[in-house]
């Protein structure tokens, strides 16, 4: 990834926080109360721009896997399309993000409260009889 086309990630997101800002008014305001449509139409273009950055940053196997992995447990795939964008904007990554990089990233995601435990008990088996 070049240059520049990390510059033009850093003038979206930068331009997305001052939109989310309330474009310089006190108390992130950014209109008046009850523009529903607005709000709609804003997420849509962030989601849109979101959408772009991830096409950019991640190869096909990886975003394949990413949505594959948003399909069961979005809630994660949000949390590693959040780092990778960080990632990106910071200028930390080297290139394009291949599928190994992103099972790696993955796994440094924690999953809250899906972790399962077994207690196997021992002496009372009925069949050794």
């Amino acid at each position: 990834m070049g240059d520049s086309e990390l510059e033009a990630i850093r003038a979206k997101r930068l331009a997305q926080l001052r939109a989310q800002g309330g474009g310089g008014r006190p108390g992130g305001m950014a209109g008046p109360p009850g523009g529903s449509e607005e709000d709609g139409e804003q997420k849509q273009q962030m989601e849109e721009m979101r959408r772009s950055i991830l096409h950019q940053i991640l190869d096909s196997a990886a975003r394949e896997r990413l949505s594959r992995v948003g399909i069961v447990k979005a809630e994660k795939a949000r949390k590693v399309e959040d780092m990778l964008i960080g990632m990106a904007q910071s200028g930390r990554l080297p290139g394009q993000v291949n599928e190994q990089m992103l099972i790696s990233l993955l796994g440094q995601v924690q999953d809250e409260g899906t972790k399962i435990v077994f207690d196997r008990r021992k002496g009372n088996d009925s069949d050794d009889d």
